[in-house]
């Protein structure tokens, strides 16, 4: 086992995931610490001429296949495996999103490695690797220690800086042709969803709505908010599984991430999946009747009064 920290950098239509540099940059801690390597590893056909922005990494393994030119949970896991096996890193770190999730359960599993999931902190001391995980959606850490043996870190992102990822540099490239048989999966094709009549994520004022809003006839309330604040609705996963508002709405990690100005949450308990989507709002405002509910650490101002008081008031005192 090599004391080099191993960075699966995550990339779509040709351009690299902000959790790639999150992860890049802790890496570089981690790599420091245990007295190794940075390695960062690009899997997919063409994606080599990605390893130019990956200058924290002290080399970049370019692992080069037909079929895994578009993802696939099959091929790119075998492919990761056989690198994995091969170069023994101490700790290899997967993004914790749905393309990542498929990944490090694979190599987990055909590495025979450990698998943490969820994963929120990071820190390493003399030899010892201590990593923080989220369950039961937020409402509990959970600190797992490994020392002397290798592990796979799925990342939750938005964890960690990505500026600290981002480096200037020329890291030495290794090509790499995986031996892949005749996979039993297949890549067909992408499915985007439609464009909406909103493009969320260019919206300053957003207004969130979640499962606590009960059911669909409420969701016009909300809206009528959202309008008065000269904003856009959004929402959580929930919402858009029960098809009262369209994919596009979605904030999230299988949704889309937003930036606005101001993001008002009505009825979203906060979810890891759903933080990941809106963390970086310049104000977040929670209403939520659970006072323990995870969003409130993430919330500059909360309330835990009923929303169906609250929003009606809120529109009210708007309208004037």
């Amino acid at each position: 086992m090599s004391n080099d920290i191993f960075v699966v950098a995550e990339h779509i239509k040709g351009a690299l995931e902000e959790v790639t540099f999150e992860m890049l940059g802790k890496g570089k801690d981690l790599a420091g610490n245990f007295d190794g390597n940075l390695v960062a590893v690009l899997l997919g056909s063409g994606a080599r001429e990605l390893a130019g922005e990956l200058g924290a990494a002290d080399k970049v393994i370019c692992v080069e296949h037909a079929e895994v030119a578009d993802f696939n949970p099959e091929t790119h896991g075998q492919a990761l495996a056989e690198v994995v096996k091969s170069n023994s890193p101490k700790v290899v770190l997967v993004a914790n999103t749905s393309m990542g999730m498929d990944l490090a359960a694979g190599v987990s599993i055909e590495a025979g490695l450990p698998l943490v999931a969820y994963v929120t902190e990071m820190s390493a001391d003399n030899g010892r690797l201590t990593v923080t995980s989220q369950l039961y959606g937020g409402k509990m850490n959970v600190e797992s220690q490994f020392e002397g043996e290798q592990c796979v870190v799925s990342v939750m992102t938005g964890s960690f800086s990505a500026d600290a990822g981002r480096a200037e540099g020329t890291p030495a490239i290794e090509d790499v042709t995986p031996s892949l048989g005749d996979p039993r999966v297949r890549f067909k094709r992408l499915i985007e969803p439609e464009a909406g009549d909103v493009d969320i994520t260019q919206q300053e004022i957003l207004v969130s709505v979640g499962r606590g809003i009960q059911n669909e006839d409420n969701i016009p309330m909300v809206q009528e908010l959202a309008e008065a604040l000269g904003g856009a609705l959004s929402s959580s996963r929930p919402i858009v599984d029960n098809k009262w508002l369209p994919k596009t709405r979605q904030v999230g990690k299988s949704g889309v991430k937003v930036k606005p100005k101001l993001y008002l949450m009505v009825g979203i308990s906060g979810a890891p999946e759903h933080i990941e989507g809106m963390k970086d709002a310049e104000c977040i405002i929670a209403i939520n009747t659970d006072e323990n509910a995870p969003i409130f650490d993430h919330a500059h101002y909360g309330s835990t009064a009923d929303l169906f008081d609250v929003v009606p008031a809120l529109v009210e005192k708007l309208k004037g």
